[in-house]
């Protein structure tokens, strides 16, 4: 890979995963729009794990009160807040994971077409507009229960179809339940960890089967994407209150219409 495609591709997923604008889509498309070859499973991987790394840098504190909460509602049965946090974020993840194994083949061959990314892309940009519009968000994220964790869970394997956006399906899912932005935002986030990590632990054990492994690529992708995708999160939860998710919506409809033009 030359310089300009790790530093471009690694930015892309960065400033991506966290979004509501779907990385997995951003990721197949930049190469076809600038006639580069794939990036290959490695880099994938890399960039992914950039991601992972960002997201548990900047929830670090949340991280350690939920696994220290979790372990007590185990240990000495004692439960909180913060431990039926943890369980909520347990049970939301299970669909995914089960989700992930039986679509990964549809997820990585039917689903990559570009006229699928473009339909998913406006589809669910409008379904993010309306949600985010027309329902009153006063939950805050102490509010989840397990039911509304497990329904969030649930429509966080329509990420499976690039173009849906993981944090976008998730977030809209939990604005329509009538959670907070920040609540809405920060359950998704904390979602992530365990959606991440599987998929990457799931790549990465493909990595075995690889004759040889540009490392100079992977680590650039790794600090190049955890950098990027450090910034995007502090920001995004900056300025979600003020801008809302319409400048998100409008980007998604401006890009599906573009593919739409270029791939029909």
């Amino acid at each position: 890979m030359t310089i300009t495609q790790i530093l471009v591709l690694a930015l892309v997923q960065g400033l991506t995963e966290f979004l509501p604008v779907s990385s997995s889509a951003h990721l197949v498309l930049t190469p076809k729009l600038f006639g580069w070859p794939d990036q290959g499973l490695a880099f994938d991987v890399a960039v992914h794990v950039g991601s992972l790394i960002a997201v548990m840098s900047y929830f670090r504190k949340d991280i350690y009160k939920l696994l220290t909460s979790w372990t007590k509602s185990i240990t000495v049965r004692s439960h909180t807040a913060e431990s039926h946090l943890a369980w909520s974020i347990i049970l939301g993840s299970i669909p995914v994971g089960l989700g992930g194994l039986l679509l990964h083949d549809l997820a990585d061959t039917v689903f990559r077409s570009p006229i699928v990314i473009a339909w998913a892309t406006i589809g669910f940009g409008l379904l993010l507009w309306i949600v985010d519009y027309y329902i009153v968000h006063r939950k805050p994220i102490e509010n989840i229960s397990y039911g509304s964790a497990l329904f969030i869970g649930c429509s966080q394997v329509l990420a499976l179809i690039p173009g849906t956006s993981r944090s976008g399906i998730t977030m809209t899912t939990a604005l329509m339940l009538g959670f907070t932005r920040q609540a809405a935002a920060r359950f998704s986030f904390l979602l992530s960890i365990p959606a991440i990590g599987m998929a990457g632990g799931y790549k990465g054990l493909k990595l075995i089967e690889l004759p040889e492994i540009a490392w100079s690529d992977v680590i650039s992708g790794i600090v190049l994407s955890a950098l990027s995708a450090y910034v995007c999160i502090h920001f995004f939860l900056k300025l979600l209150d003020k801008w809302g998710m319409f400048p998100f919506v409008a980007y998604r409809l401006l890009l599906g219409a573009y593919l739409l033009y270029v791939f029909l």
